[in-house]
């Protein structure tokens, strides 16, 4: 799964609530998990990134199918003498797994490690968000009149799609080229969408790392001369720094 960071208190961060140290609370960044080799890498990459913007200790953890889960993140943290930490959903929409596996796995590893946590709002689709993938296309090179395909993984709640299709609707109305959303595990999908585009096309992942449904529209956009833009990645840092502050706010009387 690749090396996963220590965890270590670090320095303080001005205004921040602290632990008994002087040190700021510490963010973990939940991720759903993947069996894809490149998840652990890109997810630690991506907490190392948000620590560093942010001042705080910050590390991963993972809802399914990667390691270390979000009771041994926070089991670990109490090891190091930590009472509380911050737990930032990395999803996109409030999906299944925002509303409850993630409530789940947050009681289940409090109970378990007599850590605190404080849950911060997931990253979401809203402006901040749609900056990032702005961010991302220009990165990959899609310019203003490529067609784009908004890539997201999908999901069983029709409030979860139409966050994603509104996102991609914002994000034409910024743009002269067209813009329509497509999904990894529903339709539509990518091959729906992709002929009725006026070319040059591109693709935008809503992802943050590689994921296994990402591999095969690399080959498609490689067979097909498309640009793929690559996962958000250390894009999202400044947000989940901002849901960090947010949550810690919000967290206040408990915390004090």
């Amino acid at each position: 799964m690749g090396h996963r960071p220590d965890i270590e208190p670090s320095a303080g961060a001005g205004g921040f609530f602290a632990c008994p140290d002087g040190s700021a609370l510490p963010l973990i960044g939940l991720a759903h998990g993947s069996r894809h080799p490149g998840v652990a890498a890109s997810i630690d990459q991506l907490m190392l990134a948000t620590g560093a913007a942010g001042g705080m200790p910050a590390v991963g953890a993972f809802l399914d199918l990667a390691e270390p889960d979000l009771p041994t993140v926070a089991r670990r943290l109490a090891d190091l003498g930590h009472r509380a930490a911050v737990v930032a959903p990395l999803l996109f929409t409030e999906a299944f797994h925002a509303r409850v596996d993630v409530p789940e796995a947050v009681r289940e590893a409090s109970a378990s490690s007599g850590l605190q946590l404080v849950t911060a709002a997931v990253l979401g689709t809203s402006d901040d968000m749609l900056e990032v993938v702005e961010q991302s296309m220009t990165a990959a090179g899609v310019g203003n009149a490529h067609s784009v395909v908004l890539l997201a993984v999908g999901s069983s709640r029709s409030e979860a799609n139409d966050a994603v299709l509104d996102l991609a609707a914002r994000l034409e109305r910024r743009r002269t080229g067209r813009v329509v959303a497509a999904f990894g595990t529903r339709s539509p999908r990518v091959a729906e969408v992709l002929d009725g585009l006026p070319e040059p096309t591109a693709i935008v992942p809503l992802f943050l790392s590689p994921g296994l449904l990402l591999d095969p529209l690399e080959e498609l956009a490689a067979s097909r001369g498309m640009v793929m833009a690559a996962p958000l990645g250390d894009l999202v840092a400044p947000l989940l720094v901002r849901r960090y502050q947010r949550a810690l706010l919000t967290a206040a009387p408990q915390l004090r």
